[in-house]
């Protein structure tokens, strides 16, 4: 009798594809993911750069489909890059290889969040765009007329709108040939544009007709996308749907039984984005000037003063957490609630038939929600003020934990497996795992034999079987705007028994002892609140000066970056030092992978984004332990919490944040087995601190050091 294929079998064949090599963590990583989906033990695996954790998890996954043994795998990312390999490259090797191996080619699809698809509504001009009046056919060709023909615009205003115009014309057209096409209208695949000629193009999840009311429902791009994934074994989508999905009682996802996320160190902050909601003074006032023709005068200048009252509470508090019922912007979000209340009451009640009415009352619907969920004050919520340089001053709302939230909807009725190469902090899968709702009681790590994984196989098949099959989510409008706040829109399931869950390191193919350098500064000053200090500053110019630039400098603040930045070429004047904010960041990397001599500064972003192998980058330098900030108000609740419940906020909460965004950041330097370099981390605390070792312990495990000559010299022989 032929034997069965294995991932195994797979994973080879794939790897046969694309010209690779056997790598040992990637076939453990696909045998603990096979025993995982078998056995229903939830699995956290960290796979080092380099692994191939893609293969490593589409290799199980697509031959459990093959063999019949599941229905649908989703594959949850944390970004569209990833998301852009996986359907580009990853996913068609993976195709290829289970089609020669068991003669099935299972079927994928991406899917996406509602705003990512053009409207076939709006872009037939019938639907009136949130960020202001929609453009219509006319103006816009008129526009394009105009741009075409070199007539001088009598303002910059109007320059604006002109190539707005152009922009948004372009949009449509391409959109009417996506639809004559059957395609589906991804803004991936659209013309070069900007966030506004988007949103004049596409529509919020709230302001959604449904397909029933749409006059274009049969023909909805996002209707079609989730027709797709319907109809496929493997869906891969993001980490924010997949939250929502979990807030909606599963109706955002297509029914399945199996997850992987990937980035799963990115997850619990895209839940909390998700799970999060603010409210801006403007943004109240654009709604309200939108349902002004609908409304009586009375209701419109209630609706529009509660915005003046939401500004005026907000400028006589300081920004910081909300917990006082009596606070004045407590009474401020309950004006804005009666008056949201009354002016949907007054939309919904008339003319059920007019598109722009429904659409401008699921706005304020949304005005309300919030509102109300800000009133209720509940214990699970953090409430602040916060100050934005963009947009001024706003009050926002976001969960305490989203651990129950992920318990109890995520891992309470379906097999997860979370891949990273940052999983383990501070040595331990402990600190993640709690995150997401797993236990450490809860924790496996023992083998589990093929006797016992086909129990667990029979066991949940018998379960799904009595489970039923959850409803599609019902997009129609008139149900959204019932005034009821509840989050849910339908049963969750609960985690009544334990979760099983195993932790496993598959390690990384690279010799990090050999390969690079840790550098802590010891003797430099410890950070202060003032930005760098001389002694950092000149350390940064001498260790860039040693490298022959090829410096990537991952700084805590955009001050600090643009400080380093000035230093530098003044120091160094024959050197190229860009940094974030001189371009678009997408623009400044390019040059930096292109000119091995430059280097490049910046914040956040570039701590996990970039991606630059070989010899342009062979230091990286981080300028201080990435805590978050000590007056931040969420994570303040969040340390606060944690003590009260008996644990150590600090360590759970800040020193957890740090440990994952060193890890990152350091991980920037060794891309590929020939890559040399050094990690140069200015804060002499991850040295000499109690919480150093923990940190020191989360990072790439690299020959550490503090000689500064050693670093220079090493430096100066890699040019």
């Amino acid at each position: 009798m032929k034997p069965q294929p294995t991932a195994q079998d797979v994973l080879d064949a794939a790897v046969a594809k694309i010209n690779g090599q056997h790598r040992p963590g990637q076939a453990a990583m696909a045998e603990a993911i096979t025993e995982s989906f078998h056995s229903g033990r939830h699995l956290l695996v960290q796979a080092g750069t380099g692994t191939g954790k893609s293969l490593g998890y589409l290799a199980p996954a697509l031959i459990e489909v093959a063999a019949g043994r599941t229905d649908r795998v989703v594959v949850a990312t944390a970004t569209l890059a990833l998301q852009a390999q996986l359907a580009s490259k990853d996913i068609p090797a993976a195709l290829d290889a289970v089609e020669a191996v068991t003669d099935r080619r299972p079927t994928a699809s991406i899917l996406k969040g509602r705003t990512n698809y053009a409207c076939r509504l709006r872009v037939n001009g019938g639907a009136e765009s949130a960020q202001g009046s929609l453009i219509d056919a006319a103006e816009l060709a008129e526009s394009l007329r105009a741009t075409m023909a070199g007539q001088p615009e009598p303002a910059d205003d109007a320059a604006a709108g002109s190539a707005l115009g152009v922009e948004v014309l372009a949009l449509r057209e391409w959109a009417e040939t996506e639809h004559e096409r059957r395609g589906l209208a991804d803004r991936d695949d659209a013309p070069s544009h900007t966030e506004r000629a988007w949103q004049q193009v596409s529509i919020p999840v709230r302001e959604c007709l449904g397909i029933q009311a749409c006059p274009f429902g049969d023909s909805c791009f996002v209707e079609r996308s989730r027709e797709k994934a319907r109809a496929a074994d493997l869906v891969v989508t993001n980490h924010a749907l997949l939250a929502i999905d979990a807030m909606h009682g599963r109706t955002a996802l297509p029914e399945h039984s199996m997850i992987i996320i990937d980035e799963a160190h990115e997850l619990v902050s895209r839940v909390t984005g998700a799970a999060s909601a603010e409210l801006h003074p403007t943004s109240i006032e654009r709604v309200g000037r939108r349902a002004l023709n609908y409304l009586e005068d009375d209701l419109a200048l209630d609706f529009l003063e509660s915005a003046d009252a939401l500004r005026n509470a907000l400028d006589g508090v300081v920004p910081e957490r909300i917990e006082d019922p009596q606070s004045p912007v407590i009474d401020a979000a309950q004006t804005i609630r009666a008056a949201a209340r009354r002016v949907v009451s007054e939309l919904t009640n008339r003319d059920k038939d007019d598109n722009d009415r429904k659409q401008a009352a699921a706005a304020v619907k949304e005005i309300f929600d919030v509102a109300e969920r800000i009133c209720k004050l509940d214990e699970h919520d953090v409430i602040w003020v916060a100050d934005s340089d963009r947009t001024g001053r706003d009050v926002r709302v976001a969960p305490l934990t989203v651990a129950g939230l992920m318990r109890d909807r995520v891992f309470s009725d379906r097999t997860v497996v979370m891949t990273s190469a940052t999983l383990k902090l501070g040595g331990d899968f402990t600190g993640v795992a709690a995150s997401v709702g797993l236990r450490g009681s809860e924790r496996d790590d023992q083998p589990v034999s093929s006797d016992q994984q086909a129990a667990s196989r029979q066991a949940s098949v018998r379960a799904g079987e009595h489970a039923g099959a959850h409803d599609d989510l019902e997009e129609g409008i008139e149900d959204d705007l019932e005034l009821d706040t509840d989050v849910d829109q339908g049963p969750a399931p609960r985690a009544e028994g334990p979760l099983t869950w195993r932790g496993l390191d598959v390690g990384s193919p690279f010799d990090y002892r050999r390969q690079g350098i840790m550098y802590v500064a010891r003797n430099m000053p410890r950070p202060g609140r003032d930005g760098l200090s001389e002694e950092a500053m000149a350390e940064i110019a001498e260790l860039v000066w040693a490298a022959g630039g090829r410096t990537l400098g991952l700084f805590s603040s955009r001050r600090a970056a643009e400080a380093a930045a000035v230093y530098v070429r003044k120091q160094l004047p024959k050197m190229t030092i860009l940094c974030q904010g001189d371009a678009q960041l997408s623009d400044l990397t390019k040059r930096f992978i292109e000119n091995p001599e430059a280097s490049l500064f910046g914040t956040l972003s570039l701590w996990q984004g970039v991606d630059v192998p070989g010899d342009t980058c062979q230091l990286v330098i981080i300028d201080r332990i990435p805590f978050p900030r000590p007056d931040e108000p969420l994570t303040v609740a969040r340390q606060r919490a944690v003590t009260e419940a008996g644990g150590n906020g600090f360590m759970s909460v800040a020193a957890t944040h740090a440990a994952l965004l060193l890890a990152q950041g350091a991980g920037r330097l060794i891309r590929r087995g020939s890559d040399r370099g050094v990690v140069a981390v200015l804060d002499p605390r991850l040295a000499t601190a109690r919480y150093g070792g923990f940190l020191r312990s989360s990072m790439p495990d690299m020959w550490p050091t503090s000689d500064r000559e050693l670093v220079i010299g090493a430096l100066r022989r890699l040019n």
